[in-house]
């Protein structure tokens, strides 16, 4: 899947696009990804947000069974898509989150955007942190590009 890849992208640029926060606008969260089909192994894209927290990036979705986590959990490597304001293909590898901290500090943040104004998540009902925590997927998003990635820690 790499040679749809665009490795010639602007490393200042897709920083400061990935550096979101709490405050930032549904288009700077909003990417697509292209996935491997899980039993097809063809060629997937969809529209997703991402999440950065404490440095590093993840993908998250409702607490139901997600087509794009099952086909990372077959073929995790994929392309992540900017494409508001900074456009690039980056190329890069699912990791599925298992620890349960990690889980919790992440999917805490995630359950808090549907209080923010300018994010309303649209649910007919509030989502709650304890559903997330046992039922969502959560991946964290380790790019090729090793200049992309956080420092060691």
């Amino acid at each position: 899947m790499t040679d749809i890849a665009d490795r010639s992208h602007d490393v200042g640029a897709v920083r400061r696009a990935l550096a979101i926060g709490p405050g930032s606008p549904r288009e700077a969260r909003t990417i697509d990804i292209t996935t491997l089909g899980r039993r097809t192994g063809r060629p997937r894209r969809i529209e997703i947000w991402f999440h950065h927290v404490d440095g590093r990036w993840y993908l998250s979705g409702m607490p139901v069974p997600r087509s794009w986590h099952a086909n990372l959990s077959a073929h995790p490597h994929f392309i992540f898509h900017l494409k508001n304001g900074v456009r690039a293909d980056l190329p890069a590898t699912a990791v599925p989150v298992k620890d349960p901290s990690v889980r919790h500090r992440v999917l805490s943040a995630v359950v808090a955007l549907q209080d923010d104004p300018g994010l309303r998540i649209r649910v007919t009902q509030r989502q709650r942190l304890e559903d997330w925590l046992k039922h969502s997927p959560l991946i964290e998003i380790v790019f090729d590009d090793e200049r992309l990635r956080p420092p060691l820690s």
